[in-house]
């Protein structure tokens, strides 16, 4: 089986908890094909770089999965039917990294969640 990682991005409206379902969802449907989930990252709701079908943000979630293409491909065109799912990518990996991944290393060094990212109030006068 190949590895692959697949990030993809749910409505801003959506709650925590239906983001959880979707997750869910998603994983019957690689699990049921004969896929496994090596892990499953929720990177929090987020801002987009710019609207789509308009978002101003979208839930990030990141899955590693490790299954067959043709498994691959029916996940990709169930994320594509799926009205709730904004846009997502998935790439093929040699390995997987153990540890957490960027975006949440990021946000723990900064302290938790968002912050002003400037260093302090502006002066002015």
């Amino acid at each position: 089986m190949s590895k692959y990682e697949s990030v993809f991005i749910a409505r801003q409206d959506f709650s925590t908890a239906q983001v959880e379902s979707l997750n869910e969802k998603l994983t019957q449907t690689i699990e049921g094909l004969g896929g496994k989930i090596a892990k499953t990252e929720y990177w929090g709701l987020r801002s987009l770089a710019y609207r789509v079908k308009k978002n101003r943000k979208g839930h990030y979630t990141l899955f590693q999965i490790e299954a067959e293409k043709d498994v691959i491909a029916e996940y990709e065109r169930q994320m594509r039917l799926n009205e709730d799912v904004l846009r997502q990518m998935t790439v093929k990996v040699e390995e997987f990294e153990e540890e957490q991944s960027a975006i949440l290393r990021n946000r723990d060094e900064r302290g938790g969640r968002g912050g002003n990212r400037r260093g302090g109030p502006r002066q002015h006068g």
